[in-house]
């Protein structure tokens, strides 16, 4: 299976490509494989372990249920790009993007009725509405095609995300996500569980009140509706519904939900499509009555309406198909599809009619064909639920009446209405497009004398029903019985309301009140609305504001926690210090922020609140971590020059605070108990071992003596990469606020006199602001301060020091350097740009992983000696020393950009 979903990425990936130089037919090829794939050697399981500590896997099942679904998403899909090939023009601009899209929604479609893991159905689930979305907004130009995309976006990923949570109480309830155990042994799920799937569900078949997105999708070119709509995407949410119905089929809450809406939805999609005068619209909502159906069968919860679902489903999707393509076909050779300009088509295109004929009859449920027997069965499920009967007869005869009006719309002769002229199409043309419909009509007559063979082939998959319902016999003529009889006056009843098409329609008007468009599109104008105005109250561009509204948010939950009894009862010990120099620094860091609290300035402001930070150094180092103290010390360092530059252009006194000083003094204590409080409650709670007693002999294992380093750098290598690129983002989008209105980011330098030469720098100072010992230091310590980076570079695996903290202190080295001499001492000190240092250390890193992956290794595992150096003593030179060596550049370019914007920049715009 995972091999079918990479040909399908694959192919969707080189679709544009693909389609420039050939034919959109090609694009066949990864559904036909996959549906011979699924036919002849598909395994029944496959499963590939992903993170197994957590319990996710890529878990994928083929029985009797997924191998139907499969061979229709393939099978139809292979049909539908055929059909493509010829309904495009070879110069349509957007045919390669259609071939990328139908190609990855059919791959995505394939991945969720072969997943055997809920999480991961519902990665696939959302493909398929991403795709969907890109598919029904085909035509970007189309203002119609764009709200059409957005509604089936908005509603299905509303669904979606109420199936996700679904999902999650029903795996921890279980206590697996796989699905085949779920069924195998339903867990006591909440009705709450149970609701959210179904939400989801229903959302995806369009089922009421979520129908009226598929009618607006209408707006799709015609292949995208014979396939999202007919066969695949809207099978979708009965799909779930039929897998998991074993589980879930005997709660209550489930048919309660399920049948009812079930129910409206067939009779109302029914008795819209009376009244539709464009093709496909009419088959749309047809569409919305056969899905309506389907629910009611698979929410009854039992096996024999399973299986009458399962033939129903078959039926529905070669039927609903061939009738999609049959409507682009007439579109092509008529220019129309309206039904009161069409006339006469049936005896200018008599296989075409024959075909609709052919697909019709199954729709409206005539033997011999499909639909016959899936309606049949379904009646004969449904027996020991008359209301519910009733209103599937009902829905019948509304099926019957539209699918007449089908067929008389699109191909009879009307009085009153001058014969529509047909153009003629190519032979190639014909067979592209007329093929696929015949053969999926075709279908339906072919396949109805195997259904007996089709029902004893999902025996199983019925057995795992516990409620096996009323005996159900899924055959091509089941003999002359009650349910043969309610089938002929549903038929009748059918023929009836189409010869009355017209006051029927006139009352269908009469009664259509409310429009569940507008209805949609008025929320979401009130959605907006109310967004509009919350983000107004609450995003006031106020950053004391944000912090305050976040600081009483973490208060809210702390006291919630508590109040609950969450934590009082752990007995906690409280042990007040382990070192005698642990109470020294901790009073001195109070020390420093009760001063915070008076400081006038913004720079006392900004030293004392650093003293707090080199407070927590010390702390660091007397807990016995010199590697996260230095880093400490070096970061808080940088902070404060940072500052420094960031407030030389601010007021020297900070703005009085909005909010009242008890007020923000009281939110400060609560804050700082609510973390004190929290960091002891974790503590005491903790049942296991620590993981710090393994942590020596895993860094033993990578060749370090420093575990701070073997951890960042060996043990999480990803983690550390994923931080570097953070901070590297960061910095730019920060940066680049200060040079928004330059088209260049280079630093200008300052021409200077030639006797300005002799002094030490090449300062760009005013001469008030020189002080020519600190150029004289900057001057002498430069190449100093930056060997000693490379050295704490190098002996970050077995010493204290490594990449980040070699790169902080060469930053700080160039710091230094601007600092005494100007933004001209900063262009010689780092002659290469910025983004160049970044950008290569963050390929460095990625690389140096990489390069282990593609030599079969582990990410950080190619090379590792170990050689003696004079001076520098024993040295571990390794694979992973590289990637730190990528975080040292990546940190001494950041520190360039930050001084390059926050300095010199700074520096131009105000000399200038």
């Amino acid at each position: 299976m995972e091999s079918l979903l990479v040909l399908h990425a694959v192919a969707a990936v080189c679709a544009p490509w693909l389609v420039r130089r050939t034919s959109l037919a090609v694009l066949a090829l990864p559904p036909g494989i996959a549906f011979l794939a699924v036919l002849l050697w598909l395994p029944p399981r496959e499963r590939v372990e992903w993170a197994p500590v957590l319990g996710l896997e890529l878990s994928f099942r083929a029985d009797a249920l997924g191998v139907l679904m499969m061979s229709l998403v393939t099978g139809v899909g292979a049909l539908v790009m055929i059909y493509s090939s010829r309904y495009f023009s070879r110069d349509d601009p957007g045919l390669g993007r259609y071939g990328c899209f139908m190609t990855g929604f059919a791959g995505s479609m394939l991945g969720l009725v072969a997943a055997d893991d809920l999480l991961l159905l519902y990665v696939f689930w959302e493909l398929t509405t991403a795709f969907s979305y890109l598919l029904i907004g085909y035509d970007p130009e189309s203002r119609l095609s764009r709200q059409a995309a957005l509604k089936a976006l908005m509603v299905t990923t509303f669904g979606g995300l109420s199936m996700l949570a679904g999902f999650v109480l029903l795996g921890q309830a279980a206590g697996t996500y796989r699905v085949s155990d779920v069924v195998a042994h339903p867990p006591r799920v909440a009705p709450v569980a149970v609701v959210l799937v179904l939400a989801g569900a229903l959302s995806k078949s369009a089922i009421f009140p979520f129908s009226m997105w598929l009618p607006a999708a209408m707006a799709a070119p015609t292949p995208v509706s014979a396939y999202l709509h007919a066969a695949a995407m809207v099978k979708a949410g009965v799909y779930l519904l039929a897998r998991l119905g074993p589980a879930l089929g005997d709660l209550t809450v489930w048919r309660a939900v399920a049948v009812p809406l079930g129910l409206v939805t067939m009779v109302l999609g029914g008795w819209r499509a009376l009244r539709e005068t464009d093709l496909k619209r009419l088959l749309a909502y047809g569409t919305v009555g056969q899905l309506g159906f389907l629910t009611v069968l698979f929410g009854s919860g039992d096996g024999g309406a399973a299986l009458a679902g399962a033939g129903m489903l078959l039926a529905h999707a070669l039927f609903k198909a061939a009738l999609f393509l049959v409507v682009g076909i007439v579109d092509h050779a008529a220019g129309t599809r309206d039904l009161r300009e069409l006339s006469g088509v049936g005896r200018s295109m008599p296989w075409v009619c024959g075909v609709a004929v052919l697909a019709g009859a199954s729709m409206a449920g005539l033997p011999p064909l499909a639909g016959f027997a899936g309606k049949e069965a379904a009646l004969e499920a449904l027996m020991g639920a008359p209301v519910v009967l009733a209103g599937v007869v009902a829905g019948s005869a509304l099926t019957a009446a539209y699918t007449l009006r089908f067929l008389w719309g699109a191909f009879c002769d009307k009085p009153g209405v001058a014969a529509r002229e047909v153009h003629r199409m190519p032979g190639a043309m014909i067979a592209a497009m007329t093929g696929p419909a015949a053969l999926l009509s075709s279908l339906g007559l072919v396949l109805t004398p195997f259904a007996g063979r089709f029902a004893s082939t999902l025996s199983g998959y019925i057995g795992t029903f516990r409620v096996k319902g009323h005996d159900v016999h899924l055959a091509a003529w089941g003999g002359f019985t009650l349910p043969l009889l309610l089938s002929a006056v549903s038929v009748a009843a059918g023929v009836a309301l189409f010869l009355a098409r017209e006051p029927v329609a006139r009352a269908g008007a009469a009664l259509h009140v409310v429009d569940s468009g507008q209805v949609f599109w008025a929320l979401v104008q009130r959605l907006d609305r109310f967004a509009i105005q919350l983000t107004g109250f609450i995003q006031r561009g106020s950053v004391p504001d944000y912090l305050t509204l976040t600081l009483l948010a973490a208060v809210g939950v702390g006291v919630f926690s508590l109040a609950s009894g969450g934590a009082p009862h752990l007995g906690v010990p409280v042990v007040l210090w382990q070192r005698p120099e642990q109470p020294v620094v901790a009073v001195l860091m109070v020390a420093a922020a009760v001063l915070a609290l008076f400081a006038r300035a913004f720079i006392l402001l900004a030293l004392v609140v650093g003293l707090t930070g080199y407070g927590t150094a010390l702390l660091f180092l007397a807990h016995g971590s010199p590697d996260l103290a230095l880093t400490q010390f070096l970061a808080e360092t940088v902070s404060l020059v940072m500052f420094a530059l960031v407030l030389r252009r601010l007021p020297l006194g900070p703005v009085r605070g909005r909010l009242p000083f008890p007020f923000r003094m009281a939110l400060g204590l609560a804050v700082g108990v609510l973390v004190t409080g929290a960091g002891m409650l974790a503590m005491g709670a903790r049942t296991a071992e620590p993981i710090g007693a393994h942590l020596e002999a895993a860094a033993g294992q990578a060749g370090a003596r420093n575990i701070v380093s073997a951890l960042i750098v060996d043990l999480r290598a990803w983690d550390t990469m994923g931080e570097s690129t953070v901070l590297v983002v960061l910095t730019l989008g920060v940066t680049s606020l200060v040079f928004l209105r330059r088209r260049s980011y280079r630093i200008e330098p300052v021409t200077t006199p030639p006797a300005e030469h002799t002094r030490w720098l090449s300062a760009t100072l005013p001469r008030g602001q020189r002080a020519l010992a600190f150029e004289v230091v900057a001057r002498l310590t430069f190449h100093t301060v930056l060997v000693l980076s490379v050295f704490l570079l190098f002996i970050g695996h077995s010493e204290v020091g490594g990449g980040f903290a070699g790169g902080i202190v060469a930053g700080l080295a160039i710091t230094v350097r601007y600092l005494a001499g100007g933004r001209n001492e900063l262009a010689a000190a780092v002659p290469v740009h910025a983004g160049v240092l970044m950008g290569a250390g963050l390929t460095l890193s990625a690389g140096t992983a990489l390069i282990g992956l593609l030599f079969g290794r582990a990410a950080l595992d190619l090379l590792a000696v170990d050689v003696s150096v004079p001076l520098a003593g024993h040295l571990h030179l390794s694979t992973g020393l590289l990637f730190d060596l990528g975080v040292y550049v990546s940190v001494v370019g950041m520190v360039q950009d930050i001084l390059r914007s926050l300095g010199a920049e700074l520096d131009r715009q105000e000399s200038t």
